[in-house]
């Protein structure tokens, strides 16, 4: 199975997986933006973000399908996908390759994205760089809120000001381990 983390950048995917990861120490963990930083130091990437490239997509599905398949284990992936084109093309190839997913979103208001946005630092030895990525993360927002409305019906919403610890209980209530 697939437990999919979704959500705007700063809502705390990656901080709720690394909670899940520690209750279910069996789960493999995949980032599908590490497939981007691969791809983005081979090929062009003219929008400025993997996630656009169709290569990016299908190796995320073949990736995690094969870790799901191959090594029979719940597979978290922390990553923000929310153009629905998109969504559907990976979620619709999972259940292509007869990999379940269950897909969760975590909400949270713009002031609190925008200041844990601001908050971090992903390339402390470049502070141009980082404040780069910053401000691509906030221009981002309004996009990923409006996305909310899109998501697929069988998406389990929760409060991304919750807690990691409060969040992975409703996450893994809600699937039942």
């Amino acid at each position: 199975m697939i437990i999919w983390v979704n959500g705007a950048f700063g809502s705390g995917k990656t901080t709720l997986v690394a909670e899940v990861r520690g209750r279910l120490p069996e789960a493999l963990v995949f980032d599908p933006e590490e497939v981007g930083f691969l791809l983005r130091r081979v090929v062009p990437d003219p929008a400025g973000d993997f996630r656009d490239l169709p290569l990016w997509r299908r190796q995320v599905v073949s990736l995690a399908a094969g870790l799901a398949t191959e090594y029979g284990r719940p597979v978290l992936v922390p990553m923000t996908l929310v153009r629905p084109k998109y969504l559907a093309e990976v979620f619709d190839g999972l259940a292509e390759a007869g990999v379940p997913v269950r897909h969760f979103f975590l909400r949270v208001p713009d002031a609190v994205l925008a200041a844990r946005i601001d908050a971090r630092s992903l390339t402390p030895d470049d502070p141009a760089r980082d404040e780069q990525v910053r401000a691509w993360c906030r221009s981002r927002i309004a996009e990923c809120r409006a996305a909310e409305a899109a998501m697929p019906l069988e998406t389990a919403f929760l409060d991304g000001e919750l807690t990691p610890a409060q969040l992975a209980d409703l996450l893994l209530a809600d699937l039942a381990l």
